[in-house]
């Protein structure tokens, strides 16, 4: 069982986490609802909303730890956090690597191809050196995917596995995101209909939560308190979809912020999945730490912009 203030952190970082790693999904709500009809924009705003959070953020946790845990009936893997019963406690530690591996490792992938390949705003010494050499991405997550399945085959041949299903998900969902900007260009510029542009924007969504979904087993493995955060994340960025979103946009090293908690979540899932303890606070104290600095850094940024002496 864990106590209310570890439930209290756990809720709030994965909310901060599952809000600045969907800023780019937000963006890409705002332009594409702009060119829809009022009507269209509530729905999707109410009822994309509902089917955000309880089927995306919430059937999807709980099918990968019902699925990674067979043990378990379905109502079990829902509430396995809190159960008390040992069957269900040995069965979800018994899992646990396996799922923890296979999003660290995405996780891991995930950052690496935005240090190398993604158009950013560099935050950090060395982050323009790294982009201009980008071609080493595919070179660095293969060395370090062997490097993981190398270590899982001492331990447990599954955990190999799981390794390799990861970074599988990982070239997958990426090529759904690169088809996504693709398509958003054409939503934009075409004539296309209101339910078409629905359809796009609950695909994207479901596409751009898999990574708030798996970084949030760096957190807990409570499906009712990934739904509780992650919910809230959803919430949080639909109304900066609806009212801030220009403001949001000035902050430009959120982003960076996003994808360098996104390597410490992944860092984390792949040590716990060795047998490393990490305590549950760590996760969110380091997500508020690290998306706190770039923040400050933004602020910064923004504020040298507005007395005209930007930082070079």
């Amino acid at each position: 069982m864990i106590d209310i203030v570890t439930i209290i952190l756990v809720v709030a970082g994965l909310c901060l986490f599952e809000t600045i790693s969907s800023i780019d999904n937000a963006i890409i709500n705002a332009e594409v609802l702009s060119k829809m009809k009022p009507k269209a924009r509530n729905w999707f705003l109410v009822w994309g909303l509902l089917f955000a959070v309880f089927v995306v953020r919430g059937v999807l946790p709980w099918l990968i730890v019902w699925l990674a845990t067979p043990g378990l009936g379905p109502i079990e893997a829902f509430t396995a956090t809190f159960s008390n019963d040992q069957r269900v406690i040995n069965a979800v530690e018994s899992s646990a690597p396996l799922l923890l591996v296979a999003g660290g490792t995405f996780l891991i992938f995930l950052f690496f191809n935005w240090l190398f390949l993604e158009k950013k705003n560099f935050g950090l010494r060395g982050e323009r050196f790294i982009y201009e050499n980008g071609i080493w991405f595919y070179a660095i997550v293969s060395i370090l995917l062997a490097i993981i399945v190398w270590f899982s085959l001492q331990i447990n041949p599954m955990m190999a596995f799981a390794a390799v299903v990861g970074s599988t998900a990982f070239f997958i969902t990426h090529g759904f995101k690169q088809n996504a900007e693709l398509q958003e260009k054409r939503l934009l510029s075409g004539n296309l209909s209101d339910l078409s542009k629905l359809f796009y924007l609950e695909v994207i969504d479901a596409t751009f939560s898999i990574d708030g979904v798996l970084g949030a087993f760096a957190f807990t493995l409570s499906v009712p308190l990934i739904l509780i955060g992650n919910g809230l994340g959803a919430f949080i960025v639909r109304e900066l979809t609806i009212r801030n979103i220009d403001t949001v946009k000035k902050y430009i090293f959120l982003k960076n912020g996003a994808m360098y908690s996104i390597l410490f979540l992944g860092a984390i899932m792949l040590l716990d999945s060795f047998g490393f303890v990490i305590p549950s606070w760590v996760s969110p104290v380091i997500t508020f730490g690290v998306i706190g600095f770039f923040f400050l850094k933004s602020r910064a940024e923004l504020d040298g912009k507005t007395k005209g002496n930007p930082r070079q």
